[in-house]
């Protein structure tokens, strides 16, 4: 069954660009997401997508170099420059339209992030990604996520995760954890399940923003939580 939403906002982590626990970016990766991408987009579904940047600089690897945690917080936004330019590139050389907003502005580069020239972009076609995550440090992509999908007007968040939507308790220690299929942001709270950080969920609460989480690393799962397919746990509504 399928429930399309005309806009959708995408938080993508840096797994999507590379293995996990790998560095840097591998082609094979980012192309499956273009790919998924274009098909959804071809659909008429408008796209906004938030990317983090695990793929290259993390909290562990910080703390181990000695790195300020502040100074850590900027490397990583700019490290989700990095993410944001390679997905822009590939979707341009397939000629989809495509625009890349800052939380702060490269000149030449990125764009300043502005909620109404985005909303422009997205009703024009084109899929917007944001960089940066919110521009500030201590605040992690999931609220940078959060925050963009409210200022966009988005019908729903997607999560894209290492596993199959939301669990009662962690599978990889229980096999016998079950996966909800709806929830509520209430029940989220009420058994403290994991979902997303306390700051990004409580904007998407506040403001009656549904999140579907689903597991990414399966093929033709982005594509179907695009189109509005059931798949793994939709939280809210």
């Amino acid at each position: 069954m399928s429930n399309p939403k005309k806009r959708i906002l995408l938080k993508l982590s840096g797994e999507a660009f590379a293995p996990k626990a790998s560095f840097g970016l591998c082609g094979k990766h980012i192309k499956r997401v273009v790919s998924e991408l274009i098909a959804a987009h071809q659909n008429g579904i408008e796209i906004a997508v938030v990317v983090g940047a695990g793929n290259f600089i993390r909290g562990a690897s910080i703390k181990e170099h000695d790195i300020d945690p502040i100074m850590g917080d900027q490397m990583g936004m700019m490290a989700t420059v990095i993410n944001g330019l390679a997905l822009f590139d590939l979707l341009n050389q397939a000629g989809i339209p495509a625009v890349v907003y800052g939380a702060k502005a490269i000149n030449g580069v990125v764009l300043p992030f502005h909620h109404a020239n985005a909303r422009a972009d997205l009703s024009a076609g084109k899929i917007v990604i944001c960089v940066g995550g919110t521009g500030n440090p201590l605040v992690t992509t999931d609220t940078a996520a959060s925050l963009r999908g409210v200022e966009l007007g988005v019908d729903m968040l997607l999560k894209a995760t290492q596993v199959d939507g939301v669990y009662d308790c962690d599978p990889n220690q229980n096999s016998n954890a079950h996966l909800y299929d709806h929830i509520s942001f209430d029940t989220v709270l009420a058994k403290q399940l994991k979902v997303m950080d306390l700051a990004a969920f409580d904007i998407c609460s506040k403001h009656q923003l549904p999140i579907r989480v689903f597991n990414l690393h399966q093929d033709g799962q982005l594509k179907k939580a695009l189109l509005g397919e059931t798949i793994g746990t939709l939280i809210g509504e």
